[in-house]
C-alpha cells in the first residue's frame, strides 16, 4: 500500500490520446432509469480534487457520465486480447465498462477513472453491459480490504444503483443493477500489448511501451525500451503476487488482460479471502483445474507477465527479455520476506525466510487462519501464549526469537481486539443479504470502517 493519498487540486488529462484510435473506439454510456447514490470514496475523490464535488454533481459525472471538464470529451472502450485460462481470445476488449477520464493525483501520478457495468460497447458480444448491484458491492469490500492489507490495488471510487432488474445465471434473479467507478493507474493491460503483437503492428507495440514507460512509470525510454518495460512490469508484479499470499486473497481470474501492466491489481469478480493457508483453495466455482488457486497465484501472474515477453520480440531480441523474466522467482522471495514481515509488525533481519516456512508450516498444520495468526503474533510475541503452547508451533516459537518490533507495532488499539478483522464469504452474503432483503446498508458502511481502521493499524509499505 503505498502512502495514504494527498490532498490534490483538480488536474485533468487526456494522455491517452497518444495511443488513439488504435487503443479504443468511443462509446455512450447506457441512460439508466435512475441514478441512486449507494458509495462515494471521498478520500480516493480528494486525492484527484473531486471530493468538492455535490451529490448531484458526482451523480451527473459517474452516474450519467457528463464528460468531466479538460479531460475525456467521450468514454473510450478499450480494446486489448488475452489468454483466458491459458485459451487465447482475440475476441474481447471493454464489454460492459469504458475509460471515462484521466486526471493526476498531487504526486503527478497519471490516474484513469474507469467503469463497470456502464451500457454495452462494440465488445459486449452476447452480454448486457451491465453489473449487479451485488458485484459493486463486492468489489466495494474486496478493493477496501486489499487496500488495508498492502495491496496495490484499484480503489472503488463510485458505485451508483440504476434502477435495473438484471438476469443472472449465476444468482437469484432478476436482481438489482449498478454501475460502478474505479480509480486506477492505468487501465492498460498485458492484453493490449498481445493485441498489438496479435495485429502485427509494431508501431502500436513501440507507441504502447513509451507509453507506459514515460506516462506510467514515469522512466525515459534508455537503450532497450521493451527489456526496461518488461523489467519494470516483473519487479511490480513479483510483489503483487506476493501480496496475495500475505493478504490471504485469491483473484480468481488472473487471464492476462486482467493483468495491469503497472502491476496493480484490479477486476474484482469471483474473489475470495481463504480463512486458511490452503494452497488448493479457489474463488472461482468454474476454475475447475484450480489454475488460479491461491496457491498457484506467482505461478499463474508469472506466466501471465512471460506472454508480455512474448508479445515484446517484436521490437527486441529474446535474451534480455528472458533475462528480465528471470528475475521473477527471485524478487518474489525477496517481496514474500518484507510483506510477511510488515504484516508480523517484526523487523526483516538478514534472512526472516526460515522464519516464515516455519509459521506457514505451523499454520498449516493446526489450521490456524491466516488473519488469527498475525492479529496474535503481532510484533513477533503471542498474545496469547497458551494458544501457541503445544508441540505444532514449536519451530515458530524457536525462529520467531530474535525478531525485534517494529516502533509502536501494537500501538494502535485495534490490536487490543479479540479478534482480527476478516473477510470471508459467509460475511459477504450476510453484507449482501441485508441490503437485498431489507435495503439496510448499514452492515457495509460498518465493514468499510472497521476495514479502514484496520488498514491504519497496520500502518503503509511501499510498493516495490
Amino acid at each position: 500500500m503505498s502512502q495514504p493519498p494527498q490532498a490534490a487540486n483538480y488536474r485533468p488529462a487526456t494522455e491517452i490520446d497518444m495511443l488513439m484510435p488504435d487503443i479504443a473506439v468511443p462509446v455512450a454510456a447506457a441512460d439508466f432509469p435512475q441514478t441512486i447514490l449507494r458509495f462515494r470514496n471521498d478520500g480516493a475523490a480528494a486525492s484527484v480534487g473531486l471530493d468538492g464535488l455535490s451529490d448531484d454533481e458526482w451523480i451527473a459525472h459517474f452516474g450519467r457520465f457528463v464528460p468531466l471538464e479538460g479531460s475525456l470529451p467521450q468514454p473510450l472502450a478499450l480494446r486489448y486480447h488475452g489468454h483466458q485460462f491459458r485459451h487465447y481470445n482475440p475476441d474481447i476488449g471493454d464489454g460492459r465498462g469504458f475509460l471515462f477520464a484521466q486526471l493526476r493525483d498531487a504526486d503527478e501520478r497519471l490516474l484513469d477513472l474507469g467503469t463497470k457495468g456502464s451500457g454495452q460497447t462494440p465488445y459486449s458480444r452476447f452480454g448486457d453491459g451491465r453489473l449487479t448491484l451485488k458485484g459493486g458491492v463486492r468489489e466495494i469490500l474486496a478493493t477496501e480490504m486489499l487496500e488495508a492489507l498492502g495491496v496495490n490495488t484499484s480503489k472503488t471510487f463510485s458505485l451508483i444503483e440504476t434502477g435495473e432488474a438484471l438476469e443472472r445465471n449465476d444468482e437469484p434473479s432478476p436482481t438489482r443493477g449498478a454501475v460502478l467507478v474505479r480509480l486506477s493507474h492505468s487501465h492498460i493491460r498485458i492484453g493490449s500489448f498481445q493485441r498489438a503483437a496479435f495485429l502485427d503492428d509494431t508501431a502500436l507495440l513501440e507507441r504502447l511501451t513509451d507509453y507506459a514507460l514515460t506516462r506510467l512509470y514515469g522512466e525515459t525510454a534508455g537503450d532497450n525500451p521493451p527489456a526496461q518495460l518488461l523489467g519494470r512490469v516483473v519487479e511490480r508484479t513479483a510483489d503483487l503476487a506476493t501480496s496475495y499470499m500475505i493478504a490471504g486473497f485469491v483473484h480468481g481470474v488472473l487471464n492476462s488482460d486482467n493483468i495491469n501492466v503497472t502491476g496493480e491489481s484490479f477486476d474484482y469478480g469471483p474473489w475470495r479471502f481463504t480463512p486458511l493457508w490452503d494452497a488448493g483453495f479457489t474463488a472461482a466455482y468454474f476454475d475447475h483445474a484450480g489454475l488460479y488457486a491461491f496457491g498457484r497465484q506467482a505461478e499463474a501472474i508469472h506466466w501471465d507477465v512471460a506472454q508480455l515477453a512474448v508479445s515484446l520480440r517484436a521490437l527486441t531480441d529474446t535474451a534480455p527479455l528472458v533475462e528480465q523474466l528471470e528475475r521473477f522467482p527471485a524478487l518474489y522471495a525477496a517481496a514474500m520476506q518484507r510483506r510477511f514481515c510488515w504484516r508480523l509488525g517484526v523487523v526483516a533481519g538478514t534472512d526472516p525466510g526460515p522464519m516464515i516456512e516455519a509459521a506457514v508450516r505451523c499454520m498449516i498444520a493446526t489450521a490456524t487462519p491466516i488473519d488469527r495468526f498475525f492479529h496474535d503474533w503481532r510484533g513477533g510475541k503471542a498474545r496469547d501464549e497458551s494458544g501457541y503452547a503445544g508441540a505444532d508451533w514449536a519451530t515458530f516459537r524457536e525462529a520467531i526469537i530474535g525478531f525485534a518490533a517494529v516502533a509502536g507495532a501494537r500501538d494502535h488499539d485495534y490490536w487490543a481486539d479479540d479478534a482480527p478483522c476478516s473477510m470471508h464469504i459467509e460475511e459477504v452474503e450476510a453484507i449482501w443479504r441485508a441490503i437485498d432483503q431489507a435495503d439496510d446498508w448499514t452492515p457495509l458502511h460498518a465493514k468499510v470502517a472497521a476495514i479502514r481502521r484496520m488498514g491504519r493499524a497496520h500502518g503503509t509499505i511501499a510498493v516495490a
